[in-house]
């Protein structure tokens, strides 16, 4: 079967995020983009992921849960879970890891917690968008313990990659995919390495066209998490 996936998503939960980006809007938008499969991934939270879960009830969208966290390196990396307690489990270790800081909603812009019918719930007043003391070898080892999948984001950007980071991707790292945003020419992957392009979508109208996707031997749209899975 062919998954048409973007799973790399940014709720009104990240200040960085447009405030249109409710879990309806969201919901609605992907399947206007005839996509099957979406993942909300915002800057080191998961606490708007259980609204679009919801709001995704009855469609023929798929949402799965994630977050976007930042390691002590400065590196931006996505984690995927079929399994929302294992996601919430991984929220509160990275919770426990960011610093003591307010946001500061004059600069970064506010974040927003919604239900599932775009009605507001409140604030989060910690400051996401910054890097946690978890670094990511313990990240990997983290995921992989709790079963889900865990994949470096824009790993071609000049910031906040691994490559811009690291200058490459340590092979205790063994990913079985890396989100591109570009182009990949010039970085040394294995061969067998899945190339994905998420959209990283602030705003409704960035949200990923029916372009991108996934072929699965099988019927259930999930399992298109196995193939992102570390090794």
């Amino acid at each position: 079967m062919r998954v048409y996936y973007d799973f790399h998503i940014h709720s009104c939960l990240s200040p960085c995020g447009d405030e249109d980006m409710t879990p309806n809007n969201i919901v609605n938008m992907s399947l206007l983009k005839g996509l099957d499969i979406i993942a909300v991934t915002d800057h080191n939270c998961a606490g708007n992921v259980k609204a679009c879960q919801d709001a995704a009830k009855g469609t023929n969208l798929t949402v799965v849960g994630g977050m976007e966290i930042e390691t002590s390196e400065e590196i931006h990396m996505v984690a995927l879970f079929r399994n929302s307690e294992n996601l919430y489990k991984l929220e509160e270790i990275v919770s426990g890891a960011l610093p003591p800081i307010k946001n500061k909603v004059e600069i970064f812009g506010q974040q927003i917690l919604m239900d599932s019918k775009d009605c507001f719930k409140g604030f989060d007043e910690r400051f996401l968008v910054t890097a946690t003391s978890i670094d990511v070898m313990t990240l990997y080892k983290y995921v992989s313990e709790l079963g889900g999948a865990l994949f470096p984001a824009h790993i071609d950007k000049t910031s906040y990659s691994i490559i811009s980071s690291l200058g490459s991707i340590p092979p205790e790292l063994r990913f079985s995919a890396v989100e591109v945003k570009k182009s990949c020419d010039g970085i040394k992957l294995p061969a067998d390495t899945v190339i994905i392009h998420n959209s990283d979508a602030h705003y409704l109208w960035d949200i990923s066209e029916r372009e991108n996707y996934i072929d699965i031997y099988s019927d259930n749209v999930i399992d298109v998490l196995s193939i992102l899975q570390q090794k």
